[in-house]
């Protein structure tokens, strides 16, 4: 399944050691974040703009989202794109 665009992000980002078809879906977002976090953007704007989910009116959700997927996409930049690379979630180990 290729990334999509703009997928329905999730409270929580998958953790774990396993590369997960919501990953799979949600690389394009992951990229995203890690441009807003190499840029030093304001979590609040990023959680609007990539995530889609409005800080003021759910901050925590918000900010919980932000950080869970800014991590999963700092995984699979260091380590989790391996698995990508073969092949996605249906050919990981």
């Amino acid at each position: 399944m290729p990334p999509l665009l703009k997928p329905v992000v999730a409270n929580l980002a998958p953790s774990g050691s396993d590369f997960t078809v919501y990953d799979e879906e949600h690389t394009i977002t992951y990229w995203r974040l890690l441009d807003a976090n190499a840029e030093g953007a304001d979590w609040r704007e990023v959680s609007r703009i990539v995530l889609g989910i409005a800080p003021d009116r759910e901050p925590k959700r918000a900010r919980q989202a932000f950080e869970t997927h800014l991590e999963r996409a700092l995984w699979m930049a260091n380590s989790g794109y391996r698995q990508l690379l073969r092949g996605g979630p249906s050919k990981a180990p």
